[in-house]
């Protein structure tokens, strides 16, 4: 369907070329180090994840391109479930792997604990530029002024439509919150009191960030207090309100159940949704039929864009025993471009790597376009060590009682602000 087909054709075919990319390699799915010693005088080094499946594959891959692209490391990739509570384990009893796959906004929880190697002196020596990454996934591996990895993958939430509903309905892909509205309405198909199409998805409260920040507002101010009981979250819920209640583009509870080759998009039962790049391949798996564009999320009542920027990094822990070669895989792998493409190719994530990003394999394609674009002013999530918290436990479930219609507009945001910095200062430290 895609030209990355024919890509990654090439990439099996030449890998060698490429990257020295070459077969296959093992696993373990124990919580067992491994031999982090010398072994036939290549230094052994174990690299913990928790991706199994298509996703330890592509980690392998990547493996073994790097181990047949040198002859003095060779790098084990173990699967781990229940990888980060494992870790903390192995941090305190000596055991810990030399590479960690890691969620980039755990950062600001683990790194006061001294379970990480900061990598600020490798960065200098080696001359790596900080511009080759977005500064917000930097941002996100920082601590107290000290980087603690490098960025793996970026990524961040676009505008996914139906091309065909567009197009039959006369519609041109939304660049505002107005004209995302009239989309939605337009669209929207209702027989009775059932809904058919839903012209815009509204299933996730917790994008609420991504609407602040186009209604040109942000979740905390500079003192780590909430920061939208006030105009701009004032805007959000507006907006929500009218597209739920008088517009009635969706209904809660729409989509429950729905997935895989039953998602309500790929059966044409939404024209709209905000989503990343991760989706796109179940979209061309199970939408056959399904003609899809992407576009940046639309601005909001003043022009703001917002989107939020995610992703992984590698890190080193501070208990590896051979952090010198583990710099040299994570260098390897995030900061050359040939190697960033190669993982790009292999799994389909955007590397956290802006060079590998200006490649033609992104800039030319419609569907990876809009994500670039959209991560030049995408942010990372705040990095309060308090803030997951915050979110999960003050702002979403009083999101959720809103969009139900049973709590009013002011009280959802009083309640979230008062409940959130008390979790906010509750959580403020980690040490």
């Amino acid at each position: 369907m895609r030209k990355w087909l024919i890509m990654m054709l090439t990439v099996v075919m030449f890998g060698g070329l490429l990257a020295g990319c070459g077969g296959s390699g093992g696993s373990s799915s124990g919580g067992d180090n491994g031999d982090n010693g010398k072994s036939g005088g290549k230094v052994q080094l174990t690299f913990w994840g928790d991706w199994g499946g298509e996703g330890q594959k592509q980690f392998e891959t990547m493996v073994d391109a790097f181990n047949k692209s040198q002859d003095r490391i060779e790098v084990k990739y173990m699967l781990q479930q229940d990888m980060v509570t494992k870790f903390l384990t192995a941090a305190t009893s000596g055991g810990a792997p030399d590479i960690l796959f890691w969620d980039r906004w755990r950062t600001s929880l683990y790194a006061p604990k001294n379970v990480l190697r900061p990598i600020d002196e490798y960065i200098t020596r080696d001359g790596l530029n900080p511009d080759d990454f977005y500064e917000e996934s930097l941002k996100e591996l920082t601590h107290d002024g000290k980087l603690y990895g490098l960025p793996l993958t970026v990524d961040a939430r676009a505008l996914f439509y139906n091309k065909k509903m567009f197009a039959d309905a006369g519609l041109q892909p939304p660049t505002t919150w107005d004209e995302l509205e009239q989309a939605a309405k337009t669209l929207t198909k209702w027989n009775g009191s059932k809904l058919e199409v839903a012209g815009f998805s509204m299933g996730d409260p917790g994008l609420f960030n991504m609407y602040l920040q186009q209604a040109g507002g942000q979740m905390l101010t500079e003192d780590g207090k909430t920061n939208f009981n006030n105009e701009q979250g004032k805007q959000v819920l507006e907006f929500w309100q009218r597209l739920l209640n008088e517009d009635k583009v969706y209904k809660i509870g729409f989509e429950e159940g729905l997935g895989e080759g039953n998602d309500a998009f790929v059966t044409g039962k939404v024209a709209m949704l905000y989503t990343g790049p991760w989706m796109m391949s179940t979209y061309n798996k199970y939408g056959k039929d399904l003609d899809y564009g992407i576009v940046p999320p639309p601005s909001g009542p003043n022009g703001d864009q917002g989107s939020v920027m995610g992703g992984f990094g590698l890190v080193i822990p501070q208990g590896s025993k051979h952090p010198e070669e583990a710099w040299e895989f994570i260098k390897w792998w995030t900061a050359n471009k040939d190697n960033a493409l190669l993982w790009a190719k292999t799994s389909l994530n955007m590397p956290g790597f802006k060079p590998a990003l200006a490649d033609p394999f992104f800039t030319e394609d419609p569907l990876w376009k809009p994500f670039t674009e959209t991560l030049e002013f995408a942010k990372t999530r705040p990095t309060h060590p308090g803030y997951s918290v915050m979110e999960e436990n003050a702002v979403i479930p009083n999101l959720e009682l809103f969009m139900q219609n049973k709590q009013s507009l002011d009280d959802t945001l009083k309640k979230a602000q008062e409940q959130g910095d008390k979790l906010l200062a509750d959580n403020a430290s980690v040490e």
